[in-house]
């Protein structure tokens, strides 16, 4: 039987742990099972789609984590949909406070208010803005931030810009802001490098979600203008008839290799640490999880030129922000040694400084703790407020 002396805490609007899909996942992953080792009960809503519902509701426990499998059978935005109402109808009954992750489904907050539930939101990046959207779903992002805003007791912000949009929404003393983290990658076998075909400190890597937000054909374009003597890896799943990714396809040259998307933790890992440099085209959003990884590998990183990855970068970055800007600084992160060591560097001092994956999930802690009243822990040092 679960502990009802423990504080407990539901995560909600991920596809569920462990971790196999991205930035929430991992983040779920990392957050339940640091704050179950602290004494918390914590449940995780995971999504399971199926053709057939046979078991609309199932529970089970993994590595101390309480998971709510909830069955879709439908597909598309509306299994998202379907899965967050569901998630909220079960989190609104149960006792606990609520993490919700994202406001794609922002309509349902209020739900849990009106079943006195305290919600605290990570409001993510500007899903509004996003170039792949119609105007019709932009406007949905749009009045689901709104909502998801004021349904909230709390905001989060994952970076000082987005919490400056999140000013002009809600008054500051209800925004938080606190990053993205990850652990130091220590040296890592070449094996996964290898088996890749590739050699290592000679490619460049990119792992994103293949989108024309994250400007993923303009590196490719940029690289494949004429031979490297190196590599090209976009991690990232193509499905040829999607005309973006067709152009990607038919953009690359033959120094560009496409190994589709990678979930072991390993082999990206050792991906990351054996690249010259990260390739991180993201123009919406905040402080970026995969960046944030990258630079605790001591990646030098090769970023879009924006106000997002400047501050998550810093001096670890050289930037660009067209085609041409794009295929200069990849010559000169290919040519430049002295350049590359020095990014290197900075990318793990702006890790250590900034991004430690403790004081990050201890200070979501402290949040939590303060509409819990559970005893604190070690002393938050990685809040920005």
């Amino acid at each position: 039987m679960p502990d009802e002396t423990k504080p407990i805490l539901r995560i909600l609007g991920t596809r569920g742990v462990p971790a196999a899909h991205g930035g929430f996942e991992t983040f779920a992953e990392q957050l339940s099972l640091f704050l179950v080792a602290k004494g918390w009960r914590v449940v995780v809503y995971c999504q399971h789609d199926v053709a057939e519902v046979t078991r609309p509701l199932g529970f089970s426990t993994w590595r101390g984590v309480e998971l709510v499998h909830i069955q879709i059978a439908s597909s598309g935005p509306k299994s998202t949909l379907e899965f967050d109402w569901k998630s909220v109808q079960h989190a609104g009954a149960e006792p606990g406070l609520c993490l919700v992750l994202g406001y794609n489904s922002g309509l349902f907050l209020p739900w849990l208010r009106l079943k006195g539930k305290t919600v605290l939101t990570n409001m993510d990046g500007m899903e509004w803005r996003r170039a792949k959207w119609g105007p019709a779903i932009k406007a949905w992002f749009w009045v689901n931030e709104w909502i998801a805003a004021w349904s909230s007791h709390r905001l989060i912000a994952d970076h000082p810009a987005i919490a400056d949009h999140l000013a002009t929404r809600r008054p500051r003393r209800h925004i938080a802001t606190i990053a993205y983290g990850a652990n130091e990658v220590p040296p890592q076998p070449e094996g996964p490098v290898r088996d890749l075909g590739l050699e290592p400190g000679h490619y460049l890597v990119s792992i994103a979600r293949i989108e024309p937000d994250n400007n993923i054909h303009t590196i490719v374009e940029a690289f494949s203008r004429q031979p490297r003597g190196a590599t090209l890896v976009v991690l990232g799943t193509l499905q040829r008839g999607q005309p973006y990714h067709d152009r990607l396809l038919d953009a690359a040259g033959p120094e560009v290799v496409f190994p589709g998307a990678i979930y072991d933790g390993a082999a990206v890992a050792a991906l990351r640490y054996h690249a010259r440099a990260y390739v991180h085209g993201h123009t919406v959003g905040g402080t970026n999880p995969s960046l944030v990884e990258s630079l605790a590998a001591g990646n030098a990183c090769l970023c879009h030129d924006n106000a997002f990855n400047r501050w998550t970068a810093g001096a670890a970055g050289t930037y660009f922000t067209d085609l041409d800007s794009c295929e200069a600084a990849i010559e000169r992160v290919l040519s430049d040694d002295a350049l590359v060591e020095r990014a290197q560097a900075a990318a793990r001092a702006r890790a250590a400084a900034a991004f430690r994956l403790d004081d990050i999930l201890s200070a979501y802690e402290q949040e939590f703790i303060a509409y819990t009243g559970h005893p604190a822990g070690p002393q938050t040092v990685g809040a920005m407020t």
